[in-house]
């Protein structure tokens, strides 16, 4: 898409090419990580070290898609990192300090749909990893096939049989648990 007045590509390290590049992707990668972090200042955190890598390392893309796809990638990777090292120091600090009390803040239908919204988390987490992740760039970075199969390294059908099994295997674990469905 976008190339520099020499034809070389996107340069990170150039101010107006890493503004292109950050204006163009922003947005996508902050909804991948948040929806896989859970935690907007979190996430715009690791989008941002993702972008700092780029253009640190003053890496080169031929084009826009290309930054696109490598900055998935990279804040996808980084995300799952940072989930699952959250997950062991929560395990960790409930282990060591949480009694089993819990604070009920509001009416009966306020925890009903706090606990719908963990059940269908749980349920996203309890789905094998290529399965979530082609999930959480098709339903919540907005990607279409295409984009997923380039982003991931596989091919459109695959995408698709995956994101139709994985939905159905969401369809299935959150079945299996009484959920309130206002």
């Amino acid at each position: 898409m976008f190339e520099d007045k020499n034809g070389a590509g996107l340069n990170c390290a150039d101010p107006q090419d890493f503004r292109k590049i950050y204006d163009a992707t922003m947005p996508l990668l902050f909804k991948v990580s948040f929806r896989i972090v859970g935690d907007e200042e979190a996430a715009e955190d690791l989008v941002h070290d993702s972008y700092i890598k780029a253009n640190e390392k003053a890496l080169v893309f031929p084009s826009l898609d290309d930054a696109k796809f490598w900055l998935i990638r990279v804040v996808k990777n980084t995300s799952l990192n940072y989930a699952k090292r959250k997950i062991r120091e929560s395990k960790a600090y409930h282990r060591a300090l949480y009694e089993g009390r819990q604070h009920m803040e509001s009416g009966e239908t306020e925890l009903l749909k706090s606990e719908t919204v963990k059940s269908a988390q749980k349920a996203l987490g309890r789905l094998p990893p290529k399965m979530r992740e082609v999930l959480v760039l098709r339903e919540y970075g907005g990607l279409n096939y295409k984009e997923i199969g380039k982003a991931l390294g596989i091919t459109e059908g695959n995408v698709k049989v995956r994101v139709f099994r994985a939905r159905e295997m969401l369809a299935k674990l959150i079945g299996e648990e009484d959920v309130y469905l206002p």
